[in-house]
């Protein structure tokens, strides 16, 4: 029996859109690295194989590259973008560098024969999202043209190939998950995943993975991911054998530790909390770049970890095998591409592996899911609510929302404010129809006038943006009734902020958080 797609990777940022979607289809789907070994792919046994976009050009010697004629014998190959150009530079077309770059918004237009001949039930006509600098000038022989723009090819069509130009996976692209959906049916594959699986497969990942006698320390911050990731592992090994650590790093919300902390013990979690503010603070002063602020996080969590198993947990110090972690697919493309091939966007302080001295192994059950997968799995967890629609919240905390040097005096101010702002946010019943709400403190000071007085203070930036999987998104279009009230709210309340913005940019070009 096939088994659903295999996405080989050549460094898109949008890679895991694509099996995103297909998932959402009901086609099971991974993603590899573009050199993924014959062998392995033919253990796979994919009933299609999709080649993704990437940043390179198939005509240089260094770009990724493989044989796709032995794609072609196992199984039917769709090109995207980059894909697309590779399957036409080896089958015998060309391709070449393009005059100018075709980025946004275009209109595409389907061959009408083949368009008939397919059965396609979309318009002939409609709007895609193009990414792309090289163009195809002449497609391969044994395949007809499939559509095109008003300047160039932007698709072709064959016996078990196709490719196109734009990237059907972004939400932007009109009638993308339609033509995922043909390509799926054209290539017979069923759509057998449902979500309740997911669950099947993260109990097996997790019994294959850790031994029956060992042990995990489960890194817990406070938001779903991790607290999923607990409660799943608890389920399975038994809470004596997973013993979970929230650290106060002093970059958290208002009053969250203790908050969170009894909803742990609520949820029947074995968890340690540790009072760590003071050692973050301190080593986080004087350092403004985000990535070392991330980077010094991270390597401060391990530290901590270290240090609890040693004091805390010395009775089962020869137990512990394993470090769990709440890592996710976003997490890990924005982090460095499966394929080595994308540029790292930012780096997530829990991608990436651990120091070889900590001596443990990672586990991580759902670094393969996205968000709304992780919220559906902690339902079937019986996660209560009120967790699993929390918002998603950054492990390196208010540490990278406060921009520039981070001491306590500015994360009061962030505390304060954003506490206020999500309040606001819950009172209006918008809360949960926002993917994620945050505040961002500005090393930028403005004169206002308050009480009558000149003030010389800082700039906060409210953003808050819908999604369904934290991979793209759009900015939250609020009444200017809200943003005016909660701007008065904060300005009058929140002593240290004089003047308050909203951020309205999507997601590409910006990232959901400022750093």
């Amino acid at each position: 029996m096939k088994n659903g797609f295999l996405i080989l990777d050549f460094g898109s940022q949008v890679t895991m859109l694509i099996a995103r979607r297909l998932r959402d289809l009901g086609y099971y789907s991974e993603i590899r690295p573009f050199d993924l070994s014959l062998e392995k792919i033919k253990e796979f046994n994919p009933a299609g194989i999709i080649l993704s976009g990437g940043p390179n050009s198939v005509y240089d010697s260094a770009s990724p590259s493989r044989d796709v004629n032995e794609l072609l014998q196992m199984a039917p190959v769709l090109g995207i973008c980059y894909g697309m150009q590779l399957l036409a530079h080896q089958l015998g077309g060309k391709v070449e560098k393009g005059s100018t770059r075709e980025y946004g918004l275009t209109e595409i237009e389907w061959h009408a024969d083949l368009h008939k001949e397919y059965k396609m039930s979309w318009p002939r006509q409609h709007r895609i999202w193009m990414s792309h600098g090289d163009v195809v000038t002449q497609i391969p022989s044994q395949t007809k043209e499939l559509l095109r723009t008003g300047k160039h090819i932007a698709g072709f069509a064959g016996d078990r190939v196709m490719g196109l130009q734009y990237h059907p996976e972004v939400s932007h692209s009109e009638y993308g998950t339609e033509f995922l959906r043909f390509f799926a049916e054209w290539c017979g594959a069923e759509a057998n995943w449902q979500h309740e699986q997911v669950l099947h497969a993260a109990e097996k990942y997790v019994r294959t993975t850790v031994g029956d006698k060992d042990h995990v320390l489960c890194a817990l911050s406070g938001g779903v991911d991790s607290s999923v990731v607990a409660t799943l592992l608890t389920k399975i090994l038994g809470a004596d054998r997973v013993h979970c650590v929230f650290v106060n790093n002093g970059l958290l919300r208002l009053n969250e530790f203790d908050t969170v902390m009894q909803a742990y013990k609520t949820l029947g979690l074995n968890v340690i909390g540790v009072d760590a503010e003071e050692t973050f603070l301190t080593a986080l002063k004087g350092l403004s770049d985000p990535e070392k602020k991330r980077k010094k996080i991270g390597e401060l969590f391990i530290q901590i970890f270290e240090e609890t198993i040693k004091k805390q947990l010395s009775s089962y110090q020869d137990k512990i095998k394993f470090l769990a972690q709440g890592t996710l697919y976003p997490d890990v493309i924005e982090s460095v591409s499966s394929s080595g091939g994308s540029v790292t966007i930012k780096s997530h302080h829990n991608v990436g592996g651990l120091p070889e001295k900590m001596n443990l192994k990672l586990v991580e059950p759902v670094r393969n899911l996205f968000k709304d997968e992780v919220r559906r799995l902690g339902e079937d967890l019986g996660l209560p609510h009120e967790f699993i629609s929390r918002h998603p919240f950054p492990g390196p905390g208010l540490a990278i929302r406060v921009l520039g040097e981070v001491t306590k005096e500015k994360l009061d101010v962030m505390r304060k404010a954003d506490d206020i702002y999500i309040k606001a946010l819950r009172r209006e019943n918008l809360y949960e129809k926002i993917w994620q709400a945050f505040c961002v403190l500005l090393p930028v000071q403005t004169v206002g006038v308050q009480g009558d007085g000149r003030t010389y203070e800082n700039v906060l930036a409210l953003r808050a943006v819908t999604s369904v999987d934290g991979m793209t998104a759009d900015w939250y279009d609020f009444e200017t009734k809200f943003l005016k009230s909660i701007s008065n709210e904060i300005t009058n309340q929140v002593r240290g902020v004089n003047r308050v913005v909203y951020d309205i940019t999507s997601k590409p070009p910006a990232t959901i958080e400022w750093e």
